[in-house]
Formats: C-alpha cells, structure tokens, sequence
C-alpha cells in the first residue's frame, strides 16, 4: 500500500494528495501532527532526516520533497503533468517553482513562527502571510495562461502546486480581486475529483 505521511494544512502534503488522486491507485494518509511536533520525533526523522512533511512510501522506498516526488509520479505513472516541449515545460516549472521555492518556504509554519515570535509582536502571523504571499501571487498571476488550467488545456505540475497556495491564501485572508485569471483555474480545478477529495477539509487531522 503506497503510504503517505500527511498533515492536513501542509501546502507539500496537499500537493501529493492531489497526485495520488490523479493516479487512481489506493493509498493510505497517516497524519503527521505539526502542532505536536510530531515531525521532530525519532519515528519521523528516520522516513525523513529534515524532519518535514510529507514522506512518502511507494515502490518500495520512502521518498521525500513535494516537487521531486511529483516528478517522479509522473514519470512512472505518466499522469501528463509536465509538457512534451521543452519550451512550455520551462514555463511549468517557473511557475511551479515560484509557489513552491519562493512563496511557500518563507510562509512555512515553522519559518513565520520564528519571525513573528522574533519581532516580540512588531509582525502578526497575518501580516507576514499576506506580506509575501499577495505579491507572490500576483506574479503568478502574470505567469499562466488564460484559462481553465495553468497552461494547456490539462492538469500541470503547476496547478497542483497553486490549489494549496490558493487554500492558504483564502485562509489569511488574502484579497485575490486582482488575480482572476487564478480564481477561474483554482474553480476549474476545484470540480476535478482528485483537487476536491485533497481539501484540507476532507483530510484526516
């Protein structure tokens, strides 16, 4: 049984939730309780020594790092994520990699922490999240493409990393007025079985 070690609000879990749905192969989610640290426990570092989230068990071995693993799906179960021109495969990655290698890391719950636990209450949690992720995603928002997905006319490695930013952003509130064209994609994307049954809301915490 492909095993992976989850936590309902980690925008790389998320990702992998929607990746295993897109294969259609049974899998099994064992929460991963960030607030518990149960991440930091000895259990935990031995599937992965960063003490992150997600793991995850297939092929007989445990694999680490959200985009690296939704390559590797890809490649063994040819769920199309990435374009056969070399062109427009660059222009999934860019953007792929601007949710999850720029916006993402800062936004992480252990990064913002320390910040804000750091300014002795000059930044508010809000207030970071909104700092770096509005103009992050106004970015993005010139990236893709006009519309229903990313790029193209099907599910890219890039819409699989904007769905859990969008969560995020929704859930601090920040104001998506001047990002429609991200809007339509995150309602497109939303009616696709395998991005709805991946909802934090739908997931085991």
């Amino acid at each position: 049984m492909i095993t992976l070690y989850d936590y309902w609000r980690s925008s790389a879990s998320y990702r992998l939730r929607i990746a295993l749905g897109l294969t259609g192969e049974a899998w099994q989610s064992i929460p991963v309780n960030l607030l518990d640290a149960e991440h930091k426990a000895a259990d935990h570092l031995a599937r992965n020594p960063q003490g992150l989230v997600p793991a995850l068990k297939i092929d007989g071995q445990m694999l680490t790092q959200s985009v690296a693993i939704l390559e590797y799906l890809d490649e063994t179960r040819a769920l199309g994520l990435l374009p056969e021109n070399p062109l427009e495969r660059a222009k999934v990655r860019a953007t792929a990699d601007a949710i999850a290698m720029e916006i993402h890391p800062v936004c992480n719950l252990g990064v913002a922490k320390y910040a804000t636990t750091q300014s002795e209450g000059t930044i508010t949690m809000a207030g970071w999240m909104k700092h770096f992720i509005t103009p992050g995603l106004l970015a993005v928002e010139q990236m893709v493409d006009n519309g229903d997905f990313c790029f193209g006319d099907s599910v890219t490695l890039a819409d699989i990393c904007l769905v859990p930013q969008l969560y995020n952003a929704q859930r601090w509130e920040i104001d998506l007025t001047k990002m429609p064209k991200l809007r339509r994609i995150g309602a497109s994307l939303a009616e696709i079985p395998a991005f709805a049954a991946a909802h934090p809301d739908k997931t085991p915490h």
